[in-house]
């Protein structure tokens, strides 16, 4: 056994150094690779996945797999390692069923994919777009029927991204959001907007890109075990808890946005940088349930920096960084940063709308895997889907369905996780106030970091130990409902718009 284990190790080693490779191409790609040197970058992605391919599902690899699993000290092995030998013979059986010659096309596909989506996104032009997407349509679907033959297509992909959920459970959860929110937002809608051209201005890169690092530093962010670079679309990408990246995205003429996505990519990476030392070089360290990692991202950028509390020991460092925001009250900016009104982007949707976006997201998937809709007709059916639940129509791609990127790597079943992430965030905050008390009062006193140390010990430090829904069991001893985060939007918002 301790042969077999040790080699197990130097084959996963192997592995993880190929994909620490790809992911310093990818990373590398999105954030500053010039156009001319696109292209190369594809094939020496396409070449390392290729053979992190191989080796994953070597013959080799397999048979020490199956001999790990069925040696009578497995039992005796720690359980971080059980987990990994486990997952890794399920990831083995389910690659080994796909041809390397349709994996490669694949990876390159998706490069191609993402590349088209930038330009089409800045041209405004879906039609460049369009053909990629189809075909990440048609490679994903076939992936799924390769690696998950026994399971329906669709619920495929979402258990990909948030295993044991399905679309039945979905169902039922967005359900409960839509029968709380749209209320909400129709009751809110009813009262006088406030003027919002206090928050136009001119913001340098530089003074927002200093900015973001303060708030990063703020919230819990080890900057020694990470860096934060620029990209079209903000982002978060792990190499290891001791490397996790982050990315933002400017605007000259405004400065919440930036804010806000950088709380929100700086939680998904106090997440990665949390896990336990003791589970490094196992699987426990890859956090592939997504719905539970954007309930730390969410959690920091609303549950907690939208909140007043948040602000009231830093507002007077945000004017000294810029001179506009000492001319406007900390309850305006309250007011702004939680201003609702149905918009076209998702990144910038308040928290009561967001999850409307995700809804629609979750339905148009739905409408490709399981009515058959092609990539033609999706411009139209986001703008029909985008009036029937918001109740605006984009006057172009960019503002529809050219502004998430998720599409164009073929991540379909992505977006759900980010309303479960809400629904999660509920929860959390009610097991986290149980505990710690009120969280006004922790946030008015600047104590932030002990939410981050409760988050750390609740959830962090466990990495993938358990699945999302496992999580919210072990921490909220509770079945999974929408009722928490949306008695929370109840109480906030109606205090706030004196409803």
């Amino acid at each position: 056994m301790k042969d077999k284990l040790e080699k197990f190790n130097e084959y996963r080693e192997k592995i993880s150094f190929h994909k620490h490779v790809i992911t310093q191409f990818q990373w590398d790609m999105q954030t500053q690779t010039p156009s001319k040197g696109f292209a190369d970058k594809v094939e020496a992605v396409t070449y390392f996945s290729s053979q992190a391919f191989q080796l994953q599902t070597s013959e080799e690899y397999g048979k020490l797999l199956k001999s790990l699993l069925k040696e009578k000290e497995f039992e005796e092995l720690d359980e971080a390692m059980q987990i990994t030998i486990k997952r890794e013979w399920k990831e083995y059986e389910e690659n080994k069923r796909v041809p390397k010659e349709f994996y490669e096309e694949m990876v390159r596909a998706s490069a191609h994919s993402q590349k088209a989506w930038e330009e089409a996104k800045q041209k405004k032009d879906y039609s460049i777009f369009c053909p990629h997407l189809q075909k990440m349509i048609d490679y994903r679907k076939q992936l799924m029927e390769y690696t998950r033959p026994d399971m329906e297509v669709y619920d495929a992909m979402l258990d990909a991204f948030e295993e044991g959920m399905d679309s039945e459970t979905i169902d039922r959860l967005f359900g409960e959001l839509k029968a709380g929110l749209v209320p909400l937002l129709q009751r809110i809608a009813k009262k006088t907007e406030p003027d919002r051209s206090i928050f136009r201005g001119e913001f340098p890169k530089h003074l927002q890109q200093e900015w973001s690092g303060f708030l990063l530093d703020y919230i819990g962010y080890d900057k020694e075990a990470g860096v934060m670079s620029e990209s079209e679309h903000p982002f978060t990408m792990g190499f290891g808890p001791k490397d996790v990246r982050v990315t933002n995205h400017y605007r000259k003429d405004e400065a919440i946005n930036a804010m806000f996505s950088i709380i929100h990519e700086g939680g998904h990476a106090i997440f990665e940088q949390g896990v336990d030392e003791q589970y490094e070089k196992t699987a426990l360290t890859e956090i592939n349930f997504l719905g539970l990692h954007e309930s730390q991202s969410r959690f920091y950028e609303n549950i907690l920096g939208r909140n007043i509390n948040f602000w009231r020991p830093i507002y007077i460092k945000l004017g000294e960084y810029f001179p506009q925001f000492q001319q406007i009250s900390l309850e305006d900016f309250y007011r702004e940063i939680n201003h609702v009104a149905p918009g076209l982007i998702r990144i910038d949707s308040d928290e009561v709308s967001y999850s409307l976006h995700i809804i629609l997201r979750y339905e148009i998937e739905k409408a490709i895997f399981r009515n058959g809709v092609e990539a033609k007709d999706l411009s139209k059916l986001w703008n029909d889907k985008m009036e029937e639940l918001l109740g605006i129509r984009p006057e172009n791609d960019t503002d529809g369905i050219l502004q998430d990127t998720h599409w164009s790597d073929g991540s379909f079943g992505y977006f759900p996780t980010y309303a479960l992430g809400n629904i999660f965030d509920g929860m959390f905050l009610e097991a986290l106030t149980e505990e710690l008390g009120d969280v006004d009062t922790l946030l008015a006193d600047g104590r932030i970091r002990d939410i981050t140390d409760w988050l750390h010990e609740k959830i962090h430090k466990y990495g993938s130990l358990r699945t999302g829904k496992e999580v919210v069991e072990h921490v909220c001893g509770k079945e999974i409902s929408a009722k928490p985060i949306l008695k929370y939007f109840e109480d906030k918002y109606t205090k706030l718009y004196d409803l």
